[in-house]
This record gives structure tokens, C-alpha cells and sequence, in this order.
């Protein structure tokens, strides 16, 4: 499961506002993704566990810590593809679900990790929109935009979510980004789950499921990489441009 670049849909704040039902689960859903991927549950540790441990494995180097993180999740994210797709479409309903929510709470923590090493309090209301807002990818722009945080986050290109991480966001506009967020995501599913007409076959369905959740887990680390730039550096920009934290 994944999402890089896609076409337009009634996934923006405004829009999202009028979903009915999608709205409540987009809520729910953004909620488990920040308890689950953030603060850790039974045996799955927290993103802050998570980036101490790496940080003191590789003592205290912080891209080598990354690495690791990196390369466990891509891991964690192609079994999980694995197995939602071994079964093909007798136990896709039931498995497709289990999928999505395990693959971005993965991806979360992994990005929350990232994060943190790279100087960044996840605890925050603006690190974790950020957070959040690497998982959409490019369509992290459009959601910013909208919400009318542009003049506030004050860069654009790479390290725009970093900006955001620091900044002191409202209350009401992390709450627009965490559902429109969910929201895009959630729309996504469908259209992604009917793209993958090879998992209906058993095993390779498998094999094709490990491949693609792997590459899209790279790729949201490769983004989450480019845009958490270390918090020195993002100061500096600030301050450069005329911003304050």
C-alpha cells in the first residue's frame, strides 16, 4: 500500500469535510496511525524506541541508525505485502484491510524515527502533521495549501515538512491536515487493491505484494530522508528568510 503522485480527488480539507461516513474513518483511521505508529503498542515499540536503539547500536551516528531503520522496515513492509497477497482473492477482503493499516503504521513509525534522530520532537502537533503529511507524498503541497499554512511553513521544494515540524501550528489546522490525510489515504485503497489483479493469484500474488509494499516503503523513507533535514538547517532557512520557530 502506498501513495506517490496521484490524480485528483475530493480528499482536501473542504472536501473531506463533506464525506459522511469516510469522515469519522479517516479520523479513526490517522488516529491508530499516531497511537500504533508513534507512541508504540505491546510489542511494537515507539518511534522514539525505535531511533534509540539505532542511535546507540551504530554509537551514535545518526545516518547509520537511519540505514538500519530503513532497511527493517522495508523489510517489515514486504511481509506484510507478502501476506496479505499469498492468498489471493479468497482472503483478500480480510487481509487487504489488515494490510493497509499495518503498512502505514509502519511507515509512520519509520518516518516518526527519522524524525527524531534527525533532531525533531514527534510529540509535537506540527512534527506529527508532518509526519503525517510524508506518507501523501507530493500531494502534501496541495493539503498545506489548502489548509492555508503556505506563508506559515515559508519554504517550498524539500524541507518544507521540516518547517512545518518546528513551526507552532494551530490546533484546528493540524486537526484539517490529520483528516485530510486519512481521507487520502483511505480514497486510495480501492483504486490501488483493484490495480493489483496478479495478487488474486496465490503465491505470486505474494511475491508481487512483497515487491510493491517494499519499494513503496522506500520510497516514503526516501522522502521522509529529503524532507526531515537535521533541525540545525532548518533554523538556519528560517532565520534566513525572515521566520521564526
Amino acid at each position: 500500500m502506498g501513495l506517490f503522485g496521484s490524480d485528483k480527488r475530493a480528499d482536501t480539507p473542504a472536501e473531506a469535510e463533506q464525506a459522511g461516513p469516510l469522515d469519522s474513518a479517516a479520523n479513526a483511521f490517522v488516529g491508530k496511525l499516531l497511537d500504533f505508529g508513534i507512541e508504540g503498542i505491546g510489542p511494537l515499540d515507539s518511534a522514539a524506541e525505535v531511533a534509540r536503539k539505532a542511535r546507540s547500536k551504530h554509537g551514535g551516528d545518526v545516518e547509520r541508525a537511519i540505514e538500519e531503520i530503513v532497511a527493517d522496515h522495508v523489510k517489515l513492509g514486504g511481509a506484510g505485502g507478502f501476506v496479505t497477497g499469498f492468498g489471493g482473492i479468497v482472503t483478500m477482503p480480510v487481509m487487504l484491510p489488515a494490510n493497509v493499516l499495518g503498512f502505514y503504521t509502519l511507515a509512520t513509525r519509520m518516518v516518526a524515527a527519522i524524525a527524531e534522530l534527525r533532531g525533531y520532537d514527534v510529540s509535537g502537533k506540527g512534527a506529527r502533521s508532518a509526519v503525517l503529511l510524508s506518507l501523501v507524498g507530493a500531494d502534501a503541497d496541495d493539503i498545506i495549501r489548502r489548509v492555508g499554512l503556505s506563508g506559515a511553513v515559508g519554504m517550498t521544494g524539500s524541507g518544507r515538512l521540516a518547517s512545518l515540524a518546528v513551526s507552532r501550528m494551530p490546533k484546528a489546522a493540524g486537526m484539517m491536515i490529520n483528516k485530510a490525510v486519512g481521507f487520502r489515504l483511505l480514497t486510495t485503497v480501492g483504486g490501488k487493491a483493484l490495480g493489483r489483479v496478479v495478487r488474486f493469484v496465490p503465491v505470486a500474488g505474494g511475491i508481487v505484494g512483497a515487491g510493491l509494499d517494499g519499494f513503496l516503503m522506500k520510497r516514503i523513507a526516501d522522502h521522509a530522508r529529503r524532507e526531515f533535514t537535521p533541525t540545525s538547517s532548518v533554523g538556519e532557512a528560517l532565520e534566513a528568510s525572515g521566520e521564526t520557530l
